[in-house]
C-alpha cells in the first residue's frame, strides 16, 4: 500500500477527530505562510501569493464545513498544506 492509501484510510476511519485537527493545523500552516509572505512587503508579487494561500486554506476549510466526500476533502487538504509549506520555505529562504 501507498503512504497515501495508507494515510487515507485513516483519515476516512477517524473523519470527525482527523477533519478537526486538519481545520486547525493547515489554517495555522497557513497564517505562517501569510505571515512569511507579507514579511517582504506588499507587491503584487505577495499579493498574488497571498491570494493563492488564502483561497487554498478556504477551500479546505469549506469542503469540511459542507460534507464534501472524504477523498475530495483530503486531497484539499493535502494540497493546502503542501501550498503552506511551499510558500514559507521560498519566502523565507529563497526571497
Amino acid at each position: 500500500m501507498t503512504l497515501y492509501q495508507t494515510t487515507f484510510e485513516n483519515f476516512n476511519k477517524n473523519y470527525m477527530g482527523s477533519a478537526a485537527m486538519a481545520v486547525i493545523g493547515q489554517s495555522c500552516l497557513g497564517a505562517a505562510a501569510a505571515m512569511y509572505i507579507l514579511s517582504h512587503g506588499t507587491s503584487v508579487g505577495q499579493m498574488i501569493q497571498l491570494a493563492i494561500i488564502v483561497m487554498a486554506c478556504i477551500l479546505a476549510n469549506t469542503s469540511i464545513l459542507a460534507q464534501m466526500k472524504h477523498k475530495v476533502v483530503f486531497n484539499f487538504i493535502i494540497v493546502s498544506a503542501l501550498l503552506s509549506v511551499i510558500f514559507i520555505i521560498v519566502n523565507n529562504f529563497i526571497l
